[in-house]
């Protein structure tokens, strides 16, 4: 039921979007028509205050000194037309006798006029006002020679071009605001695409390698890559985390069918010895004797070297072995077992470099033993001629052991492989030696038990040089 609720990321991604810069395009509009609005308005009753005082001097210029009076009918002419802008204009003597009034000589001439005003400031503006009065006196020669009566709508009002002004103005504001509402809409939803659509890549590769096939073609499913060249980091991380994830488990798998193939190597090879040496003694080819016997018992304690690495591989994978743990020198524990193996380094004319120092450590003795047979035992096989130099040294935590040998070395590619189970640099010649493959695998487990790390530190098949080392900090 919830899914019917849910909303793809890309539609919300591009409703926010849109949302939130048409809100943001709306409110510049409005902080824009009430600044415009203000500073208009401002400039609108300095204009009325210039106008009046142009009216003022105006009617002082129609002043007779030789009459010692107003030219009324030039007054008249020049105050109705003033009646048409919005100004109601009366003159008064010196003495307080009106020479002339708007309203006196055409009172519906000036109704309308401050009508149409009122009707334009409040239907249209919806700025509500009445009839202002102010008076200026008049003078000639420094002398008082009456007065000028102006009323206005107030306390400002818009002539009819000052209005289509305005008009003109909001409707600009309107069509861009609008303009920019689709602009932002398309521009959200090319940003939303944008980042929805790597999202949903992503999730569509999920799905494709969680799905089983009934074919049971994993590895084409673990084949699924997608882009993960874009600009945005966290896009790339998430593509590139499916890709890796997706590279890893087709890895997975196909170290899963090379694990299947090496045990079934490994079991094959003793039990088609044993099947070869039973059937010869019992088709009289052979004589049940000591020799033949020996030979069987050989395989059949190689096989239960496998079986016993194996069981010992899946106890610490799965925590299952307890470490005995005492105090012990950690350089004497090296030693012995690097002397363990004296006669095999003479056989092949290899020199032994041990560099120890004191080193206690708190461990299980038997199982780092097994450890550092399984890493000399490793550092023989792959060496024909040279020298395995061995050093202890003073590591973050306690001490590091480094093995490094002169032999043929491992691949770059090889490394992050190497401590897994079976997994050979050299397929041909470990199974020529006996080995299992797993030695290496159970080395590194022992070491991770005792929360230390293994790890090869350099090799020099690639770079010109031979030998590999490895360190094992504990």
């Amino acid at each position: 039921m919830k899914d019917r609720f849910t909303i793809r990321l890309q539609n919300r991604l591009a409703l926010t979007y849109t949302v939130f810069i048409s809100g943001a395009l709306a409110a510049l509009a409005v902080a824009i028509n009430l600044f415009t609005a203000l500073s208009f308005n401002a400039l609108i009753k300095e204009n009325i205050n210039r106008k009046s005082e142009e009216i003022v001097r105006v009617i002082e210029g129609l002043y007779s000194p030789m009459r010692s009076r107003f030219e009324r009918l030039s007054v008249e002419a020049i105050g109705m037309s003033f009646v048409h802008e919005g100004y109601i204009v009366s003159v008064h003597d010196a003495k307080g006798n009106s020479v002339w009034n708007a309203r006196s000589c055409n009172m519906q001439q000036c109704f309308e006029a401050i009508n149409s005003i009122a009707f334009r400031m409040e239907g249209q503006f919806r700025l509500k006002g009445e009839l202002q009065k102010q008076v200026y006196p008049v003078y000639y020669d420094g002398k008082s020679i009456g007065a000028v009566t102006i009323e206005t709508y107030g306390p400002f009002f818009y002539s009819e071009t000052e209005t289509r002004f305005l008009r003109s103005i909001n409707r600009l504001l309107l069509v861009a605001g609008l303009i920019l509402a689709l602009l932002s809409a398309g521009i959200a939803l090319i940003i939303s695409k944008s980042i929805a659509e790597p999202i949903l890549k992503a999730a569509q590769a999920a799905r494709a390698i969680a799905t089983v096939h009934s074919d049971g073609t994993k590895l084409q499913r673990f084949r699924i890559r997608i882009p993960d060249e874009y600009k945005t980091r966290e896009l790339q991380d998430l593509s590139r985390s499916i890709n890796g994830l997706a590279f890893e488990l087709e890895e997975g798998e196909r170290r899963q069918k090379q694990l299947s193939t090496d045990i079934a190597h490994e079991l094959r090879t003793p039990l088609t010895c044993l099947q070869g040496n039973v059937e010869a003694m019992i088709d009289g080819v052979y004589e049940p004797d000591k020799e033949h016997l020996l030979s069987c018992h050989e395989e059949i304690l190689r096989l239960i070297r496998l079986v016993e690495d194996l069981d010992t591989l899946t106890g610490f994978e799965w925590d299952r072995v307890k470490l005995n743990k005492t105090t012990f020198d950690l350089a004497k524990l090296v030693q012995v077992t690097a002397e363990q193996f004296g006669a095999a380094l003479y056989e092949k004319g290899i020199t032994l470099d041990l560099n120890l120092r004191e080193s206690p450590i708190e461990a299980d003795y038997d199982r780092l033993k097994q450890v550092f047979m399984n890493l000399f035992s490793n550092a023989l096989k792959y060496t024909d001629s040279g020298t395995i130099k061995v050093c202890i040294e003073k590591g973050v935590h306690q001490w590091d052991t480094i093995i490094s040998d002169s032999g043929m070395g491992i691949p770059e590619s090889e490394i992050p492989y190497i401590f897994e189970r079976f997994y050979r640099t050299d397929k041909s010649r470990s199974r020529s030696t006996g080995g299992s493959g797993i030695g290496l695998a159970i080395a590194a487990a022992i070491v991770s038990a005792h929360g230390g790390t293994i790890h090869v530190e350099s090799v020099g098949a690639e770079n010109g040089s031979n030998g590999a080392i490895f360190r094992v900090a504990l």
